[in-house]
């Protein structure tokens, strides 16, 4: 018998995301993420979500559109970024945001992907993400609402190291260049940096597809997450999979022809 993930639509695929959800999200900036089901997800209506990403979009894309349309309550990300409105909603109180060290995020979700609770890490032991304090909501007039708590630090060979609990999510929303039908995921490049840990992470997993193929197209090699962690998948047009924004374009002009 085949295997068939394949969802009739983006708006299908997320459509028993509720309210008050945790979504573990893919990419890296705009490298990666998983753009039409956010857009779908913000067509839905599901609001008081948590984010784990490794940020939160930009301004006017991605899960950015989520936040300014305040239907993000908490994030767990490795920095604001350059997203003016998240940084603007996090100083005013709005949004409750974990800091977690861009390796040890991943990681959480990792792990919380194998079925390991938490694990101890030399990141962060002798700073506030140890010794706890670090702001993670603020009150309108700037007073810190909510710190982060002081973790457990042990020694081990020598090195003291922060206990760090793995992440589980009730949904993960990824993107992949080529999936085939049971959920075996192939990335391209820089595609390749939060999505299969952030894909890990979550219960139910949704993965738009820049193309979709038959089981055993893909060799073994190819296979960088395997479709046990995939429960459904969207297939993307061409257009929308050669549809990539970009952040900063940095061009310069050509140097002029020196003579001989």
């Amino acid at each position: 018998m085949s295997i068939n993930k394949v969802a009739a639509s983006a708006a299908e695929a997320v459509a028993d995301i509720p309210d008050g959800a945790s979504l573990a999200v893919g990419g890296f900036g705009l490298s990666g993420i998983p753009r039409f089901l956010i857009d779908a997800l913000l067509a839905q209506g599901a609001g008081n979500l948590t984010i784990v990403s490794n940020n939160c979009g930009v301004d006017g894309a991605g899960l950015g559109l989520l936040l300014e349309a305040r239907r993000i309550d908490k994030v767990i990300a490795s920095y604001i970024g350059e997203n003016k409105e998240f940084g603007r909603q996090f100083l005013a109180g709005e949004v409750t945001v974990e800091l977690t060290p861009q390796g040890t995020l991943a990681e959480r979700m990792r792990a919380g992907g194998s079925g390991i609770g938490a694990f101890f890490t030399p990141t962060g032991v002798g700073t506030l993400v140890a010794d706890g304090g670090l702001p993670w909501r603020y009150n309108s007039d700037g007073s810190v609402a909510l710190a982060s708590p002081a973790k457990e630090v042990r020694t081990f060979n020598g090195q003291e190291m922060v206990l760090e609990e793995s992440i589980v999510t009730d949904y993960a929303l990824v993107r992949a260049a080529v999936v085939d039908t049971a959920g075996n995921c192939c990335f391209h490049a820089a595609a390749r940096n939060f999505n299969p840990p952030a894909a890990m992470s979550g219960r139910i997993t949704i993965v738009e597809a820049e193309k979709v193929v038959q089981v055993g197209e893909l060799g073994p090699d190819q296979i960088h997450l395997p479709g046990i962690f995939v429960k459904r998948i969207v297939e993307l047009t061409p257009e929308q999979a050669a549809d990539k924004g970009i952040e900063h374009r940095t061009i310069r002009e050509r140097p002029t022809a020196v003579s001989a």
